[in-house]
């Protein structure tokens, strides 16, 4: 029997995460190694090879590969992009200037708004009309069209976004600048606002089609690159991108629409959550993932992974199905600094992998989260990583001596304060994930996982109210762990506006078309029909608002009751985010969306064996709430099934370790997780 070796990747900004499933035998098997951020790749493929040696399988056994990136976020967030033009419709080359003005600090003087994607200079308008219903009221001028193209031309731009009034509704005129544009400017990459994202609201539909059309380049550059790497080195493997949507994507569809690959790391995390809250009977989890440079929150209710139709990064509208994520700059290598008024703040900016934290040894000097935890005693500087990467104490004090100089502390004081402002600050991104929902946290567990996340999150839990903290198995790369079960997905969706009953006799029609689309893309990726599911969602809002909520609808039930169905969960999403409802209001329809899934296949995972060994006893000193305390050291596969460990207690694992203050116990669950409870206040 031929071996069947599936590897999901997670690159971040200071390690590459990486899992290996043996579909023969159901072992997985789990790897870091440092990212290598000039090119992505190459740390891939090293961490594979290292995998390779390590589990003792041949490459060529490889059949798929499935590759969370931060290429193209890193690319916006650094606007390391290239230069780019817009061609809309003539009377509207200011809306991506204009962008929207709503506040996001309601007492700031004046308003931050990010610099425009594309120099007015370079946006374009021609002569064309297309109204709302979808009907041409001013031919296109071609003409004019192939003008623009001249000037672009001279202009040395390498990107276009084609993003026309009311393309959404009738995108002939799109199709036709395409066409135009393809003629005139071989190489230059085009993207039409009516493929990427075919929905209303004209800057956000701009920004997205432009943020893809500056991404293409430098997506294509990579996944070109890539694709000629693993020909070589992994021939029999189908490669495979994380999208922000959960789902994967071929690497020609990641090269045409590289805009849905802006969160992809993170969704891989987000889909493990949904995976583990179904095997451990938690129907509501707030997700935590610390790394090295981020902590990126989700939230599973009901079983369900929250999703948005639109996100943010950097400021810009991304105008595209995602799962919903807040991310803020803190992670282990974040740096700690002293602001001008002599307050202790952690982050954003990073140590990253190279240098990374001063204890790296790798020539770093600013003290950073994991310097602070190293020092605490919270952190074993001889077993990091496995043993592979000894932590520098010296090289760690060394870096907080100017912070405590300048504060009048000592070291062990300004470590415990990085970590509580590090822990105030996690759990304020957690409270707001939850809070804008209309949720409390006491009804959720935290789901904590990412290599730094251990050493913080019952603290961070006890300061939410949260009295259940969930350590998953592979903590350290369960978002690679969450990749490794994805399936292709594509988003589709067609905007309709009108009351909800008026509209629904004609969905049927509309939904059939979109079906029609999905079929042919899942075919494109060799999906047979068998394995082809389609999940549904509509866009509601009240008349006369001009929000709207994502409604899921099971099934393409368009029927009375199907709408009556429809209006009723709108009415309750609308009470639980915003705490009230209108039920005499009617009900405005504004999007039919489809999640078109291609199942691939999935192979069972084998029962992790329970250690029968004694555990060797040992103790450190490690600073909780009132300094430093002699604390047991556990390694994680003694943690029991019948008998507690009680806190104080430090857990430890390869790529990872778990602080256990006082006051809470932890068990194994079946899954293989570790599962901490509070047992009462401190």
């Amino acid at each position: 029997m031929e071996p069947d070796i599936r590897i999901a990747v997670d690159i971040g900004g200071t390690f590459t995460d990486i899992e290996i499933l043996d579909a023969q035998t159901g072992a997985i098997h789990q790897i870091k190694t440092p990212s290598t951020p000039s090119d992505p790749s190459v740390g891939l493929l090293t961490g594979i090879r290292q995998a390779s040696e390590r589990f003792g399988f041949p490459m060529e056994a490889v059949q798929y590969l499935l590759h969370g990136t931060t290429i193209a976020t890193n690319a916006v967030l650094e606007r390391k992009l290239p230069l780019g033009a817009v061609i809309t419709t003539a009377g509207f080359e200011d809306v991506m200037q204009i962008g929207r003005h709503g506040r996001t600090d309601v007492y700031a003087i004046t308003l931050a708004q990010p610099d425009p994607l594309v120099a007015r200079r370079l946006c374009f308008g021609v002569t064309e009309r297309v109204n709302a219903a979808g009907e041409v009221t001013v031919p296109l001028d071609e003409a004019g069209v192939r003008r623009v193209a001249a000037q672009i031309a001279e202009a040395g731009v390498k990107s276009v976004a084609v993003c026309l009034l009311h393309a959404y509704a009738n995108p002939a005129h799109e199709r036709r600048i395409g066409e135009i544009l393809a003629q005139a400017l071989p190489g230059v990459a085009v993207t039409l606002a009516s493929d990427i994202s075919p929905e209303i609201r004209e800057y956000e539909r701009m920004s997205t089609t432009a943020l893809n059309a500056m991404l293409v380049p430098i997506v294509q550059r990579y996944t070109d690159r890539l694709a000629g790497r693993l020909k070589e080195e992994l021939p029999e493997a189908q490669v495979y991108l994380v999208q922000s949507n959960g789902g994967v994507a071929g690497l020609a569809k990641a090269g045409r629409e590289p805009a849905r690959l802006l969160l992809s790391g993170p969704s891989g995390g987000a889909a493990a959550a949904k995976r583990l809250s179904a095997t451990l009977d938690e129907p509501n989890l707030v997700a935590v993932d610390m790394g090295g440079t981020s902590f990126d929150v989700s939230v599973v209710h009901d079983g369900q992974v929250a999703m948005v139709n639109e996100g943010e990064v950097d400021g810009l509208p991304v105008r595209l199905p995602m799962i919903e994520m807040r991310t803020i700059g803190a992670g282990g290598g974040s740096i700690a600094w002293v602001d001008e008024g002599g307050r202790l703040r952690i982050g954003p900016h990073s140590a990253g992998a190279d240098p990374g934290p001063a204890c790296y040894g790798k020539g770093g000097t600013q003290f950073t989260v994991t310097d602070a935890n190293l020092l605490l005693g919270r952190l074993d500087g001889a077993s990091f990583m496995g043993g592979a990467m000894p932590l520098d104490r010296e090289a760690a004090r060394k870096a907080a001596e100017p912070i405590a100089t300048r504060l009048g502390l000592t070291i062990d004081q300004v470590a415990a304060g990085v970590i509580d402002v590090a822990n105030s600050a996690l759990a304020t991104a957690t409270r707001l994930s939850l809070f804008e929902k209309g949720m409390d946290p006491e009804d959720f567990a935290l789901l904590s996982f990412g290599g730094a996340g251990g050493v913080h999150a019952c603290e961070v839990a006890e300061e939410l109210g949260i009295r259940r903290v969930v350590f998953p198995a592979h903590a350290s790369t369960l978002s690679a762990w969450g990749i490794l079960w994805s399936d292709i997905a594509h988003d589709l969706s067609a905007t309709q506006i009108g009351l909800l009953s008026d509209l629904a006799p004609g969905l049927a029609r509309t939904a059939e078309r979109l079906v029609a689309d999905a079929r042919a893309l899942l075919s494109e990726d060799g999906v047979p029909e068998a394995a082809q599911r389609f999940e549904w969602a509509l866009d509601l809002r009240y008349a006369g608002q001009a929000f709207d909520l994502r409604v899921p609808l099971a099934g393409a039930d368009f029927s009375a009751v199907g709408v009556e169905t429809a209006t009723a969960a709108f009415h309750a999403l609308h009470r639980q985010r915003f705490s009230y409802d209108e039920p005499s209001v009617p009900v405005e329809m504004v999007a039919l969306r489809l999640k078109a899934v291609g199942g691939l296949a999935k192979p069972m995972a084998a029962a992790a064996e329970p250690s029968l060994a004694e555990a060797a006893e040992r103790s450190r000193p490690v600073h909780g709430r009132h300094g430093p305390v002699a604390t047991p050291v556990r390694d994680r596969d003694f943690i029991g099934m019948t008998e507690p460990v009680a806190g104080p207690a430090v857990v430890e694992e390869p790529y990872t370790s778990i602080y256990l203050p006082a006051g809470w116990s932890v068990l194994t669950h079946a899954s293989g997780a570790l599962v901490a409870d509070r047992l009462s206040r401190h």
